[in-house]
């Protein structure tokens, strides 16, 4: 009786751990050398969700630099070719062999600050805007006045809304890659951790002249 009881109890137990396990939206700690960053991905972008969820388990990202980091814009990471990566390596390159096509859910997810989103090469390039494999960004950006904005619909031919609007005038962020870029997840936690490596001393290529790194990334949701 008491070895059924256990066992009843051990299977309560998992199945309440899994239910907290949201498959849809999973959450993932980003450890890096600068702190920790928690971030969601959106259901409405399953392709990019669950090749994130595939490279994470693979270990891909484990030992990454943040290769590209650009102040008021975004840092960006994700090439498999920086892990061990001289001090005057060309990076940025380094892919998984394939891309993801695009899953635009705009204007639901747009380019506000701690938009995690996907590289991609060019429109010449890549006209149908693929995604990277594996290279991903987190948006900084900048604040925006309603002129800047105003200007920002007359140039691309949109309409921003109400809450796009409010979230540039008061976060920040990079409106004029809306549309263009797949934003599939955000910041969660740790938005000042992703704003304090934007402002890190860069060099060539806008490489951190020191690495930042990430160390490992766990699902915990």
């Amino acid at each position: 009786m008491r070895k059924l009881s256990f066992l009843l109890l051990a299977c309560i137990l998992f199945t309440s751990s899994c239910a907290k396990r949201n498959d849809k939206e999973p959450v993932f700690k980003i450890k890096t050398t600068e702190g920790t960053i928690v971030v969601k991905l959106y259901a409405e972008t399953p392709k990019h969700r669950d090749n994130f969820m595939k490279l994470v388990k693979a270990g891909v990202y484990e030992g990454v630099l943040f290769h590209r980091v650009i102040k008021d814009f975004m840092i960006q990471a994700g090439d498999p070719d920086s892990k061990n990566a001289g001090p005057k390596a060309s990076l940025g390159s380094g892919d998984v062999g394939y891309t993801v096509p695009a899953e635009f859910v705009y204007p639901k997810y747009y380019h506000k600050k701690g938009a995690l989103a996907a590289a991609r090469e060019g429109d010449d390039a890549n006209p149908e805007r693929a995604s990277s494999g594996c290279q991903f960004y987190i948006v900084k950006g900048k604040v925006f006045t309603d002129a800047q904005l105003d200007a920002l619909e007359q140039k691309k031919g949109i309409k921003l809304t109400e809450q796009q609007r409010t979230d540039y005038k008061t976060i920040g962020g990079t409106p004029h890659l809306d549309g263009a870029y797949t934003v599939f997840g955000e910041v969660i936690e740790g938005l000042e951790i992703a704003s304090n490596i934007s402002l890190v001393k860069t060099g060539k290529m806008d490489r951190p002249l020191e690495d930042v790194r990430i160390l490992k990334i766990k699902r915990i949701k």
